[in-house]
């Protein structure tokens, strides 16, 4: 079923649509990220044009975050102190971000670089979540089942002034490192339609040393107002938000998210940061290809960011 897109002015399929803001739903359940990573490059390979993609996504990611957060919330793994302080750095980045992509829409420039953020990002991050992911597997089999040792956390996140109590995680620590992670979040959420979750993740658990049962549902929970703002900022001043594309998304997001919030409990923690890590830089592998073997829509660029 064909169906026209006013904004992002093309026809794609409504049912694909809702599939994959399903599986980008599960995958938000799953691992705590709002998936956007995965779904801002899908929506460029069917045609949507990136500066759509990206502030039309942060909608879908909106609504699966939020669907994910109610499921940890009841579970009670949402750090609200740590979630708060994120969300104040989170915003002022998504500001930031907004002004940004604005200037380089203005020049022509702003697919070019979304899609280099993206081949950047998910390169890096996926191929350091995979080794580390690995390293954790190869250690807890040598553990022959034992507890793994606690991580070292004395470095210089504990060194650091204006110390608060986070009870829900069980730390005792500085407010910059988190407010930080929430400003260079907040940012890449406007530039590349990601709720951030992909870097927001291993962040808490290896700069914060927050515990992983915790980090995925104060992930979501920071994800959902920042991209909500972001989403905001987006309509009211470059006006490249398409309801109808976002509303599909936000459908099938939704189901999704309950899913995979199921599914993400009875797997083991490595397992799933494995399977994220091979589908970052599955995506990773596919932008960088679609970069180098097209070079003709580089040249179009140019023109797209004008109108």
């Amino acid at each position: 079923m064909q169906i026209y897109l006013p904004i992002a002015e093309v026809s794609v399929n409504a049912f694909l649509l809702l599939g994959l803001g399903g599986l980008v739903g599960v995958l938000s359940g799953m691992f705590g990220v709002g998936g956007g990573f995965l779904m801002t490059p899908l929506l460029f390979f069917i045609g949507i044009p990136p500066a759509v993609a990206v502030a039309t996504e942060a909608n879908q990611i909106v609504a699966s975050s939020f669907s994910g957060v109610l499921a940890h919330f009841r579970r009670r793994t949402v750090d609200f102190k740590m979630g708060g302080v994120l969300l104040v750095g989170g915003l002022t980045g998504a500001a930031l971000g907004v002004v940004v992509f604005n200037y380089l829409k203005s020049l022509g420039q702003v697919d070019l670089l979304v899609k280099l953020c993206y081949v950047v990002f998910l390169g890096v991050v996926g191929g350091l979540m995979f080794i580390e992911s690995l390293n954790a597997i190869r250690k807890s089999r040598r553990a022959d089942g034992a507890a793994p040792p606690k991580r070292r956390q004395r470095g210089w996140v504990h060194a650091l002034p204006f110390k608060m109590r986070f009870r829900t995680s069980g730390l005792y620590i500085s407010a910059l490192p988190p407010l930080i992670v929430g400003v260079f979040v907040g940012i890449l959420s406007a530039i590349m339609g990601v709720g951030g979750g992909f870097i927001m993740v291993p962040a808490m658990i290896y700069i914060l040393g927050m515990p992983t049962k915790v980090v995925v549902g104060t992930s979501l929970f920071q994800i959902i107002f920042v991209t909500a703002f972001t989403t905001m900022l987006h309509a009211t001043t470059n006006f490249t938000v398409d309801v109808v594309l976002a509303v599909l998304l936000l459908v099938g997001g939704v189901i999704g998210a309950q899913v995979g919030t199921q599914i993400g409990t009875k797997l083991k923690a490595e397992q799933l940061r494995v399977l994220l890590a091979m589908m970052v830089l599955a995506v990773c592998g596919k932008l960088a290809l679609d970069l180098l073997l097209q070079p003709a829509e580089l040249f179009s660029l140019g023109t797209e960011g004008g109108h």
